[in-house]
């Protein structure tokens, strides 16, 4: 990659870093298509770091690395991956360079490395230094860039006939053709398939001749897939809150991402029962959640985040439990449900759900999850709400909807990876997202590499969750020690 001047590169970094993680991601509304740059096959030496300009915590790197739009055509279009690390804090003791997959879709690793590095545990930071990147169609790497006007406009979810459906679809096709205008080359090449092929570029360009890799919550399906792809190029690879890609059916998709919701609301009731730290112990939690989601059916329920303005029964839902649940903070979502119990009702009013992120595309290209017909996702809905209660509308049961009539890259398969060196699977038994029946399926299909390694707690996220998972997870990290099969470790308090 050619040289760029040192100011270049620290507004680069800059663009870079300013980036909103996750679900929050910017929606850009102007007509900005990403220029189309020719890309050569990048080699060890083309990253060329800057201080990360606008991080407050000093000693972060940015930089950025050209690879193909399409790795089918590798001197077609390109575009610049945004990049950032830290470097190991004992050089003396440095393994080498540990890459970091970052989940959502649409989450920052550019950000993790900037902001959040005590993520990571001291011995890693110790060990590695630590490398991240916005994924392609994230943050500073050509983001998804759609009409703020049409995104709110999307249609409810919550579909009541064929009519809606077949609203829904024509929506679709629209944002589909506006994002895809306003974003450029790229939006059709966003599937984890081409995201593998730049991972390897990156391990390249960092001069490791083998990779380590730890990969989060989404970050776990492009672990797996670079596994598949990649098996001699593995010399580590922690795959932690493990999406399994193998789920081909809809129904059993849905349902499985009901039915670990569910179990995380049936512990935060078994907790609050049983503890006297719980702001609802002693009252029928139950009653009093069911009495939020009326109130906000009705659009009679504050918002906590927006004071004077309604929140919608999916936003209760899918923006305060389950990011409580993610946490594991049992008490934080107490406390926050009995103030909002006791709230003063809002005057009945319309509501309607935060729009979904711009990375929906991501996704869609990655899951073929077909419904038929209205009669068809009606189904799917009751299922869901057999399966999940306490817990209606869930967000994946949107991202269905969001997906209807997309065009699928890289559908569902079952992992084969022979010669891949072991691979640690970690999850929790109480994960809301990422369910451990499917870190269990994903270390199966592994094979004799897959090492599954169980936290006996709660939450999305497991690898520092107390001095047994992070000794274990360090050891294997740095010293390519496996832990024995079967390797469960205690719950932490939530």
């Amino acid at each position: 990659m050619p040289s760029r001047g040192t100011n270049t590169l620290r507004r680069t970094a800059a663009r870079c870093t300013a980036t909103v993680v996750g679900a929050a991601m910017a929606v850009i509304t102007g007509l900005a298509t990403a220029p189309a740059v020719q890309a050569s096959p990048p080699a060890p030496g083309d990253l060329h770091w800057a201080p990360c300009d606008d991080s407050a915590q000093p000693g972060a790197e940015c930089a950025t690395l050209k690879v193909p739009v399409d790795w089918a055509d590798p001197g077609g279009p390109g575009l610049d991956l945004a990049v950032a690390r830290r470097k190991a804090t004992d050089p003396g003791a440095r393994v080498g360079s540990l890459v970091f997959g970052p989940g959502g879709p649409g989450d920052s690793g550019v950000r993790m490395v900037v902001d959040r590095v005590s993520r990571f545990s001291p011995e890693v930071r110790r060990r590695f230094d630590i490398v991240s990147f916005d994924p392609r169609g994230v943050g500073g790497s050509s983001p998804v860039t759609c009409s703020a006007e049409l995104l709110a406009q999307r249609p409810s979810p919550q579909l009541t006939s064929q009519a809606d459906f077949d609203a829904t679809l024509a929506y679709n096709r629209r944002l589909r053709a506006d994002c895809r205008a306003r974003t450029g080359p790229v939006f059709d090449h966003l599937d984890t398939a081409q995201t593998v092929r730049d991972v390897d570029a990156l391990r390249a360009a960092l001069g490791e001749r083998k990779l380590t890799f730890h990969g989060s919550s989404y970050g776990t399906v492009l672990g797996a897939q670079y596994a598949e792809t990649h098996p001699r190029r593995v010399r580590a690879m922690v795959l932690e809150s493990v999406m399994d890609h193998s789920v081909a059916a809809t129904r059993d998709f849905l349902r499985a991402e009901a039915a670990s919701a569910e179990d995380s609301f049936q512990e935060f009731v078994k907790w609050c029962d049983r503890t006297a730290d719980c702001a609802l112990h002693g009252r029928d939690v139950r009653a009093v959640w069911r009495t939020l989601l009326d109130r906000a059916l009705h659009g009679e329920l504050e918002d906590p985040a927006r004071p004077g303005r309604p929140l919608s029964s999916p936003d209760l839902v899918n923006k305060i439990a389950f990011r409580k649940f993610y946490e594991a903070d049992h008490a934080g979502l107490a406390a926050v449900i009995a103030r909002m119990h006791a709230s003063k009702p809002l005057p009945a009013a319309p509501t309607s759900s935060a729009p979904l992120p711009a990375a929906t595309p991501v996704f869609c290209s990655d899951w073929h999850l077909p419904v038929r017909d209205f009669t068809t996702y009606a189904s799917l809905v009751a299922m869901m709400d057999r399966t999940a209660p306490d817990l209606p509308s869930l967000l994946p049961v949107h991202m269905v909807a969001a997906c209807l009539g997309a065009p699928t890259a890289n559908p569902q398969h079952r992992l084969e990876a022979p010669g891949v060196p072991p691979v640690l699977v970690s999850n929790a038994l109480h994960d809301p997202a990422t369910g451990y029946p499917w870190a269990v399926s994903v270390a199966r299909q592994l094979g004799r590499s897959g090492v599954l390694l169980t936290y006996e707690g709660h939450g999305h996220g497991s690898v520092t969750s107390g001095p047994c998972m992070q000794d274990a997870v360090d050891s294997y990290l740095t010293d390519l020690t496996v832990p024995p099969r079967g390797t469960s470790c205690p719950a932490q308090r939530p």
